[in-house]
């Protein structure tokens, strides 16, 4: 089989994995699970890019797996908006445009918002602990796009601050919802974050949530994660615009 511009990929991404014979079915972290969470990291990262092909062939050679856990995995990607699959056509990774961005913007303003003042209603201390921890850590994290790394890192401590601000809602489905969002956000931050380290001071507004959530300031809080959302989504919508994509 010739190999192209998706299998080379996909070997790199496999690379970059666990080992094959060291994915261990136990009931916890099956085999499709950890091909879920490689493949998600490759597709948020940019590493597999947006509307490119899954050729389930190279796949399972690249990853060394068979086809069950491989098509489990895609079906988890493909309802978290990840992959799409078309008849005839198979497997892709979701396309990216200016309307999906604004859609995923709008979504998260108004439900993480939501799920933020639920959270000041029923919150406990250990969570209010949980958010301010989140934030000292995403604080101390750096972020400078001469060093890739670091973009990486800042990514997962931002991802767990915003995730911390509403675990306490006590709502499944909603959280659910919102990591589902973030995921899709995130795509589109990691392509930004390639270019800059920041165009605002963002350390301050996720400083001024945290402080007005753990006060219990309901309307404070919320509508400072709208603005920083809101703010983001605006940077996001310029960068994909000037690229030319609509």
């Amino acid at each position: 089989m010739r190999s192209g511009p998706e299998s080379l990929i996909l070997e790199s991404v496999a690379e970059a994995a666990t080992p094959a014979s060291s994915f261990p079915d136990d009931g916890k972290n099956t085999i499709a699970s950890q091909l879920v969470s490689r493949l998600r990291e490759a597709i948020i990262s940019g590493q597999l890019e947006a509307g490119s092909k899954i050729n389930l062939d190279r796949a399972k050679q690249s990853f060394n797996v068979s086809l069950s856990p491989l098509r489990e995995a895609l079906a988890r990607l493909i309802s978290d908006g990840l992959v799409e699959f078309e008849d005839n056509r198979g497997y892709r990774v979701s396309p990216v445009s200016l309307s999906n961005l604004e859609e995923i913007t709008s979504l998260r303003e108004e439900f993480e918002t939501f799920a933020l003042r639920e959270s000041m209603r029923v919150g406990d201390v250990e969570w209010e602990g949980n958010v301010m921890r989140a934030l000292h850590r995403l604080n101390r994290a750096e972020r400078d796009a001469s060093k890739p790394e670091t973009l990486e890192q800042w990514e997962a401590v931002h991802r767990e601050f915003h995730l911390t601000l509403i675990s306490g809602c006590r709502r499944p489905l909603l959280l659910q919802f919102c990591k589902t969002m973030l995921n899709l956000n995130d795509r589109y931050r990691r392509t930004f974050l390639t270019r800059t380290s920041g165009d605002r001071n963002v350390s301050v507004e996720h400083s001024e949530i945290a402080q007005g959530t753990v006060a219990r300031d309901m309307d404070y809080a919320c509508d400072r994660l709208r603005e920083h959302i809101h703010r983001t989504g605006t940077n996001l919508r310029r960068h994909l615009a000037e690229k030319g994509i609509a």
